[in-house]
């Protein structure tokens, strides 16, 4: 971790372990911060979980509603979302969204729009107005293929299930989340936008990008720009988090496939995090990844593991075969996007952590 920071694949992070229900290492890193000034990154520090929002937030708080028997995976989008009647991803499941085989595209810049609409009207970021143009625009985005064909990431499925989550659960996803998820288990995740309840210290929110864009260091503010254009929160992106938090999650998520949780019940966890073998060539699970070669997660966790990556820096890898937890929180992203030398730490930090914490206890 400190030869990371002494090359420059990230200005600092924090590393939680956490192996059969304990925590076995939480350490931090280097800086939090590098300009205007340097700072220290701390355990306590708030990092931006960039897609980290999708398991956590939008996939967990979607499992809920499963449980409560108030949605279903199989429920065509257009039952829900009546604005996509008619429309060709209206047709889509929410299997599909959660397994990234809608047919959407990766990523539209929806963000121009709303910037340009705000410019004509000051005051449409973030306003209901920008989320409903954010669904138009992706109500009329062409499938790159039918529903249900093959997987290819994408972040304008997550934005629909956020607003699906919304307006099943009733309440704004800050609100909703919070309730379902976050104060349950434990876990001070939050969305910082206009639509969220309280405010945390921002001086313990690691800054990201100096974003040329929007004229600024980014600082407790979401550094994903769709994100940023619907008010900072949506579903994709907009968590922001301790490693504690992030664990505390996740933790559930682990707990429950061991039959330990009474928040979570195991038979939906175990179905949400086993790899979909409808679609054919694709290694996601519901919400959640699986190893693929190569991964991320390195050689040596088992195929039964699930996991996620953030953008910014940020990511979870679970094995639940030897119950090993490991979140790794880093605002690679600072002070430039222009890094990607976390691609090649990933699996090496990942396979020593399996090293020295698994194969080293045999």
């Amino acid at each position: 971790m400190q030869a990371a920071v002494d090359g420059g694949v990230f200005p600092g992070a924090v590393l939680l372990i956490r192996l059969r229900g304990e925590r076995v290492y939480h350490r931090a890193f280097g800086c939090a911060a590098l300009i205007p000034a340097r700072e220290p990154a701390r355990l306590e520090t708030i990092y931006d979980l960039a897609s980290l929002t999708k398991p956590l937030a939008t996939t967990t708080a979607l499992l809920r509603l499963v449980q409560d028997g108030r949605l279903s995976i199989e429920d065509p989008l257009q039952k829900h979302l009546e604005e996509l009647k008619g429309s060709a991803i209206g047709e889509a499941t929410v299997y599909h969204l959660l397994t990234h085989s809608s047919g959407l595209p990766a990523w539209r810049p929806l963000y121009e729009q709303i910037a340009e609409e705000d410019r004509r009207a000051p005051g449409f970021l973030g306003s209901s107005a920008a989320r409903q143009l954010a669904l138009t625009l992706i109500k009329q985005e062409p499938l790159e293929t039918p529903p249900g064909a093959r997987s290819c990431y994408s972040d304008l499925g997550f934005i629909l299930l956020g607003m699906l989550v919304e307006l099943v659960g009733g309440r704004s996803l800050p609100v909703l989340c919070r309730e379902l998820v976050f104060d349950p288990m434990r876990a001070p995740l939050f969305f910082l936008g206009p639509r969220s309840a309280g405010s945390p210290d921002t001086t313990l929110v690691a800054p990201t990008e100096d974003n040329p864009w929007r004229g600024r260091l980014l600082r407790a503010e979401v550094h994903d720009e769709n994100a940023w254009a619907l008010g900072g929160v949506a579903g994709h992106a907009g968590l922001f988090g301790t490693a504690s938090a992030v664990s505390a999650v996740a933790g559930q998520w682990l707990d429950s496939d061991a039959g330990r949780s009474r928040i979570l019940p195991s038979d939906l966890v175990k179905r949400f995090v086993e790899r979909q073998d409808r679609i054919a060539g694709s290694s996601w699970a519901l919400g959640w990844d699986t190893p693929s070669a190569p991964s991320s997660a390195g050689r040596r966790f088992s195929a039964a593991s699930f996991g996620h990556l953030g953008y910014t820096g940020t990511s979870i890898w679970i094995d639940p075969t030897v119950e090993l937890e490991a979140v790794l929180l880093s605002n690679r992203v600072h002070p430039t996007r222009r890094n990607d030398a976390i691609k090649q730490f990933r699996p090496l930090i990942h396979d020593l952590i399996y090293e020295e914490m698994v194969a080293s206890s045999r």
